[in-house]
């Protein structure tokens, strides 16, 4: 899936897992029934403030490469470091997330590596579309957590995807009453756009929006 295809399927609220795209509306935390609301950036209206501009700086003496996705030994090696050091249930392996057994991506996928000098200590996966991209893993080495590299991999995801003239960035999505994800409206949330499955439009992101949705959509239960 790939290109303006690849591009359609994010804008109803749909993602990648391994080589097939979901939707969800809810997911389950501790035996309560949480909705779930997709987010995406749009790149046009992204402007960073100083909490983003540290991160620029502060990591400024790592080098930066982008190019397309090759499964390796490193990266493995590396996500399992990362997987071993959160406190949260991740995918079993980069191979598994992307690929389950598949022996060619039906998508066009990149990566955008962190080196120390030669060391990798983080990586940033993304699909490719024709006017977006779509994150869909970042992890990095335990060693550098106070680098806050997987915030840092999303902006270079977002100044990537600008580079190329695209429009949209897709982090995937927050949850109502579980905040362990919002962390993806640390890029720019003046720009960021959550999907409303009621209208199938998407609309500014707010905090009272949300709430209204995820109030509308515990109603529908």
């Amino acid at each position: 899936m790939k290109g303006s295809e690849l591009d359609l399927f994010l804008s109803i609220g749909y993602f990648r897992m391994q080589q097939e795209v979901f939707t969800c509306q809810y997911i389950v935390f501790n035996d309560t029934l949480c909705p779930v609301h997709w987010l995406r950036l749009a790149l046009a209206n992204v402007t960073f403030g100083p909490k983003q501009s540290r991160l620029f700086r502060i990591n400024e003496p790592f080098s930066v490469t982008v190019k397309p996705f090759v499964l390796t030994q490193e990266v493995e090696a590396l996500y399992a470091l990362y997987k071993r050091s959160v406190d949260f249930d991740a995918p079993l392996s980069v191979e598994f997330w992307l690929l389950n057994g598949a022996l060619k991506s039906g998508f066009d996928t990149y990566a955008i590596e962190v080196r120390d000098g030669s060391r990798l200590i983080a990586v940033g996966i993304f699909d490719n579309g024709e006017t977006s991209i779509a994150g869909i893993m970042n992890f990095y080495h335990p060693d550098y957590r106070k680098q806050s590299l997987g915030k840092y991999l999303m902006l270079l995801k977002i100044n990537h995807a600008r580079s190329q003239q695209k429009r949209y960035y897709y982090p995937g999505y927050l949850v109502s009453y579980y905040p362990k994800f919002d962390y993806k409206l640390f890029p720019c949330e003046a720009a960021t756009e959550v999907f409303d499955e009621n209208t199938g439009r998407w609309v500014p992101f707010s905090w009272e929006t949300v709430d209204a949705m995820a109030t509308f959509k515990l109603e529908q239960q």
